[in-house]
């Protein structure tokens, strides 16, 4: 009766080695883009409309509710309103 031998431990990492570069390769080949984007060039009247269009003022960021106090919401007559109100504040 022949004896079964046992994998020798030294030979799995030596198979991860040579393993895990066939797997990453390709990944890496296909992530590189084929051509190069080509610039959008805008026309003549697109530049013309943007210069006429009044400037819109800036708009002013929120300040975040998260801190403060929503319980003035608790006030409300149904459900509906007091959730729609608690939801700025989280």
């Amino acid at each position: 009766m022949k004896k079964v031998q046992a994998l020798p431990m030294f030979r799995i990492p030596l198979v991860v080695l040579l393993a895990v570069p066939m797997l990453v390769l390709p990944a890496a080949g296909a992530a590189q883009p084929k051509e190069p984007a080509t610039p959008v060039v805008a026309s003549k009247d697109a530049a013309k409309d943007a210069a006429k269009a009044p400037a819109k003022p800036a708009a002013v960021a929120k300040k975040p509710r998260r801190g403060e106090d929503a319980r003035h919401c608790l006030e409300r007559a149904s459900n509906t309103e007091i959730i729609r109100c608690a939801e700025a504040y989280l």
